[in-house]
């Protein structure tokens, strides 16, 4: 059987960030020297697997308790949905996030950073998105860290998202933001996407409506697949 690829709007230039970006060091240790080789996707690629029977694993939507403590910090919801170039729902995907804690440290071993490390804070959590393409978490608002990118470097508060398709090879990488965040102007990872305002679609909004009174302030973000409006994605030149 063949398999016809849809054919979907543009991604308009300078929305994507450059697999190798000159402020962003680490990126050219990391990016291909060479041309990628196309491999189209087959009956294989395309039909499977599928996250509802939760092979994966139950959904883990709480980030703020671990080994039987709470985390410290400031609590947040984080919702929104994952759309497509026409604004439709994706229902089904698979949908990871990870963060430092609130004072700027990854549970890592690679982390370095002598800020402290929260024993009731896994950093990690995920998903599948509901019949409405929905997502919602409840975690704590990440701190800065420093990097050794350049002198004294700062990373701006973030959380990454990890998006799977219907097959891993399907899988997006990006980062959401915080509104008003002092540090993201000077950021060498968002200001690699030369666009303003895609650089834009990245930022959460705070939202009234999803936060809980006098215990949880809310942030929507929505992720958008593909087309002219495409959320900027990391692994995707």
């Amino acid at each position: 059987m063949k398999i016809v690829q849809p054919a979907y709007p543009p991604m308009q230039p300078g929305t994507q960030p450059p697999l190798d970006y000159p402020g962003y060091r680490s990126s050219a240790k990391r990016h291909p020297l060479r041309a990628p080789y196309p491999l189209p996707q087959g009956q294989s690629e395309l039909t499977g697997p599928a996250f509802a029977d939760r092979w994966n694993g139950p959904d883990a939507v709480d980030l703020t308790h671990f080994a039987g403590g709470e985390a410290q910090g400031q609590r947040i919801i984080v919702t929104g949905r994952v759309l497509d170039e026409a604004g439709r729902p994706v229902r089904g995907t698979l949908l990871e996030v990870w963060q430092a804690n609130a004072c700027g440290r990854y549970r890592h071993d690679g982390d370095r950073h002598d800020a402290p490390l929260d024993p009731h804070f896994q950093g990690s959590g995920q998903m599948v998105t509901d019949d409405d393409g929905r997502y919602r978490f409840l975690t704590i608002a990440p701190g800065a860290y420093p990097w050794r990118n350049h002198h004294n470097a700062w990373r701006p508060a973030h959380i990454h998202f990890s998006l799977f398709g219907r097959a891993f090879a399907t899988r997006l990488i990006t980062q959401m933001y915080f509104p008003g965040d002092p540090l993201m102007p000077i950021d060498p990872v968002l200001q690699s996407i030369p666009d303003t305002a895609a650089q834009a679609r990245l930022v959460a909004a705070l939202d009234l409506e999803v936060s809980q009174p006098e215990y949880a302030l809310g942030y929507t973000w929505d992720i958008v697949l593909r087309g002219s409006g495409e959320t900027p994605m990391e692994n995707r030149a």
